[in-house]
């Protein structure tokens, strides 16, 4: 049985055929477009991070002065400073 040649058959591939496009560009036209915006703040924290990342995690230079200090026998701190800075390292461990 050959269906394709028939008219009304072609009458309905046609009616659906017509439908389905219309379903297309309907989901095309009401398809929003994302979009990304980064607020003042997480540029600032971007910027943060990255100069952060930047910094050496030891100070190299501030090391060598220091050890030739210890060698030499002229580095000599303050037992006020030390102390100081060891309670305030307690205070933030308490927290």
């Amino acid at each position: 049985m050959r269906i394709t040649g028939n008219p009304n058959v072609q009458k309905i591939l046609q009616s659906y055929s017509k439908q389905v496009n219309k379903a297309e560009e309907v989901k095309k036209a009401n398809k929003p477009n994302d979009k990304v915006e980064i607020s003042e703040e997480a540029r600032m924290f971007q910027l943060a991070m990255k100069a952060l990342k930047e910094v050496p995690d030891v100070r190299e230079d501030k090391v060598s002065e220091l050890k030739e200090q210890i060698e030499s026998g002229t580095y000599q701190p303050s037992s006020k400073e030390v102390a100081s800075k060891i309670l305030n390292q307690v205070k933030t461990l308490d927290k």
